[in-house]
């Protein structure tokens, strides 16, 4: 694994955590984690009107995978459950080669990832925590 994957940009992204915690009355929640590598992320939403009015995460797993979660922790709110199954699609084909969806600038950070497609699921793991948390909404 070469050093450009853990750039500078990156760490700080990492490291700034935005979103980690957890919300009081959550009105959705979901854990996913990699059997592959051991990443591991707790999403919960607070929605409004069908759409995420907070987020919380809290995560246990690799540089890429914590700085992809303060990407959705700064970004996701707003969004509603169909924007954010597009946005983990984009997400996807932005690791591909593509361009990274428009208001998500950051992602160009992950560049160096792709042709590391072994470590595609740690950066498309909070996005997936996130797609489960809003469809456990409403659930018992």
């Amino acid at each position: 694994m070469s050093d450009e994957l853990y750039q500078r940009a990156l760490l700080d992204l990492a490291k700034a955590a935005h979103g980690a915690g957890t919300l009081a009355a959550p009105d959705g929640s979901a854990l996913r984690d990699s059997p592959l590598c051991g990443d591991r992320v707790r999403m919960q939403v607070a929605l409004e009107g069908g759409r995420i009015q907070a987020l919380a995460h809290d995560v246990k797993g690799c540089l890429l995978c914590r700085a992809a979660a303060s990407l959705v922790g700064l970004h996701g709110a707003g969004l509603n459950a169909a924007e954010a199954s597009a946005l983990r699609d984009q997400v996807a084909a932005a690791l591909a080669g593509g361009e990274p969806p428009a208001g998500w600038s950051e992602l160009k950070l992950f560049e160096p990832v792709r042709p590391h497609r072994n470590r595609h699921g740690c950066v498309l793991l909070p996005f997936e925590a996130l797609l489960a948390a809003l469809d456990s909404h409403g659930r018992a």
